[in-house]
């Protein structure tokens, strides 16, 4: 069965994100695209985030639902930070095989965004999932360099 095409999901200008930043070499560089309502990416850990032998570090797998997450409120043009995250690790997290990360937001309310995410092997088994609650914040009290500790 053919897959459907995706957008991508707009990052702006290059930025050190651990999780998504294209300009940081050491970090996850996710991609993630638009599909209806929801965000998707399409990863493959490399062995540098091992945690148990073979598999991801429970940080890492901590991070991708936080990016999944995260860029959920960005679909909806909203920039937010984690308030409180909840991890059910539910199977060990393949290194060097293909991942699927999707992240939708569920509810708002004012600044609150509750947010679910998940991540599944190749073949559909669903391997670890999250929900949080994120605050929308004011962009303009980001910092607006992309270098590294701005």
């Amino acid at each position: 069965m053919k897959e459907k095409a995706l957008t991508p999901l707009s990052h702006g200008a290059p930025h050190h994100c651990f999780g998504c930043g294209e300009a940081n070499r050491s970090g996850l560089r996710l991609k993630f695209f638009v599909d209806g309502e929801q965000v998707v990416c399409h990863a493959r850990l490399a062995p540098r985030f091992e945690g148990p032998p073979g598999h991801a570090h429970g940080g890492v797998i901590a991070t991708l639902l936080d990016e999944a997450m995260s860029k959920a409120n960005r679909l909806h043009e909203v920039v937010a930070m984690t308030r409180h995250m909840e991890i059910e690790y539910l199977r060990p997290v393949p290194l060097r095989q293909q991942l699927t990360l999707t992240g939708r937001r569920v509810s708002h309310d004012g600044r609150k965004n509750h947010c679910e995410a998940e991540i599944r092997d190749d073949s559909g088994h669903l391997l670890a999932r999250g929900k949080a609650l994120f605050i929308a914040v004011d962009r303009s009290i980001l910092p607006r360099s992309g270098k590294a500790g701005a």
